[in-house]
């Protein structure tokens, strides 16, 4: 039997966008099997889609909106789920082999958390970085509901011994020098109970397009280490040193992840946790507003576990700033909603910016970073808008 097969493939031709003169402009993502129209597509092949900013009204991001990264052109377009299996092997006491549904009949778990990718923010990068194009919407938050992996680790019985714990997916490479993509985690970070294999997104299947039928959920980290289509988990006596750890998704090694273009940094470390960050869901950027009158404004902040402790909103540019409310706490992986409300009194453009502080104390700072590869943009989002 066949399991969440996509029935057309998008094959327009299209690249990644940029700043660069004659880079033609993002395609919608129409024809994507369960994915919103309006969805951006950057690249084709493999598909990448970017959310647009207006989904960032919701708490929890619809499935049709949730972004879509690949980085290998040979991705699953259908699973056979009679000859599907989750393979759990390597430094363990007994390999593993699991259907689908054996997976699903271990005790389950629930969390919501925020799926973002390292490059969110790139084509925002000054001077501009390579890479896919990404300006805010390469991000969403979801209820992951799977099984932990600690009782995926437990079952098959880690030895004495285990070092690092590696993913594979179904997705593969064009050619046999492409390096296949594979993550790995810590046995302890792999073991620590937050870390899940997910079946299912806001209650429902994964879509095929982010992971079906299972994926890495690694709550609190960029969303490198969520592995779509995964089929195999290898547990690890030694350091774990494919390519996509050891070469790619590196940031410099120092508190910001800063470097200069004339003067790169000789130390690097992979990516890890989310930063804090915030963004806005309403005013966005060009839009006319009245004065005189009351003007709710609304977005989202969030960081890599502590949560969110405070949101400050200027109207002003950045000169002055007050406090807005906090919505409800869905956990502390997940979005937190903020409000404001400002009464426009001039004419003319204004610029609103937006800054949070998360519960360790960590506050996205006004001075834009810059790295080669475009990770983990986090400065205050400025947001302009004409006030008529």
């Amino acid at each position: 039997m066949a399991g969440g097969a996509l029935a057309t493939m998008a094959c327009n031709e299209t690249r990644a966008t940029g700043p660069d003169a004659g880079v033609p402009a993002p395609a919608t993502a129409g024809g994507w099997p369960d994915k919103a129209a309006d969805l951006v597509m950057l690249t084709d092949r493999p598909p990448n889609l970017e959310m647009p900013a207006k989904y960032l009204v919701h708490d929890i991001t619809p499935n049709e909106a949730m972004f879509v990264r690949w980085h290998l052109s040979g991705i699953p377009t259908s699973i056979d789920l009679d000859a599907y299996r989750l393979k759990i092997v390597g430094h363990v006491e007994r390999e593993l082999r699991l259907s689908l549904d054996e997976v699903k009949r271990l005790p389950p778990v629930s969390l919501v958390a925020v799926n973002q990718c390292s490059g969110n923010g790139r084509a925002l990068f000054a001077p501009p970085v390579p890479g896919v194009q990404w300006t805010n919407g390469a991000l969403g938050n979801a209820k992951w509901t799977g099984v932990r992996l600690k009782d995926l680790l437990d079952r098959a019985g880690v030895k004495r011994g285990a070092v690092d714990v590696s993913f594979d997916g179904l997705d593969g490479p064009p050619l046999p020098t492409v390096p296949d993509f594979v993550k790995s985690l810590g046995v302890a970070h792999a073991a620590d109970g937050d870390v899940m294999v997910a079946w299912a997104m806001n209650d429902a299947p994964l879509p095929m397009l982010n992971g079906f039928p299972l994926r890495l959920v690694v709550p609190g980290f960029y969303s490198t280490y969520w592995v779509k289509a995964l089929d195999e988990i290898r547990v690890l006596p030694a350091p774990f040193d494919g390519f996509w750890m050891t070469k790619a998704y590196r940031i410099p090694k120092n508190e910001d992840a800063n470097e200069l273009p004339t003067e790169l940094a000789k130390e690097t470390t992979p990516i890890g946790k989310l930063n804090v960050r915030s963004l806005f869901a309403a005013p966005l950027a060009g839009d006319r507003v009245s004065g005189g009158k009351p003007l709710a404004i609304q977005g989202v902040a969030f960081d890599g576990g502590s949560g969110i402790a405070r949101v400050e909103l200027s109207t002003d540019g950045g000169a002055t700033w007050t406090d807005a409310r906090l919505g409800p706490d869905r956990g502390r992986f997940s979005f937190r909603r903020w409000s404001s409300s400002w009464t426009p009194s001039a004419r003319g453009k204004a610029t609103l910016v937006v800054r949070a502080t998360s519960a360790a104390g960590e506050t996205q700072k006004s001075e834009a970073r810059w790295n080669r590869a475009g990770y983990m943009k986090n400065d205050p989002q400025r947001v302009e808008v004409e006030v008529s």
